[in-house]
């Protein structure tokens, strides 16, 4: 498996369909962690970036929506701080 492959999530959205997804970074705010996610999509195509709180569950993590608005709006701000050399994020 290439290391490319490595960072792919598949996940299932409210409609039960199989969504691909690029691990982009992780990062900890206020004690909790967080991933960074983008759709795979064709190329060409815009694709909206996923910010997803990674939370313990009965010993496995989950990713999760955060259901702060503003922790979600933070933590978004400070992953394109990080990435912003890699990235060019639109508003």
């Amino acid at each position: 498996m290439s290391e490319e492959q490595d960072n792919l999530i598949v996940l299932t959205d409210e409609q039960g369909n199989e969504v691909e997804f690029e691990h982009i970074d992780s990062l900890e705010y206020e004690g909790k962690h967080y991933a960074l996610l983008l759709p795979t999509g064709q190329e060409g195509e815009e694709q909206d970036a996923v910010v997803l709180a990674i939370e313990n569950i009965d010993g496995e993590d989950v990713l999760v929506l955060p259901e702060d608005e503003s922790v979600l709006d933070t933590v978004f701000e400070l992953f394109k701080q990080n990435l912003d050399e890699e990235f060019d994020f639109e508003e």
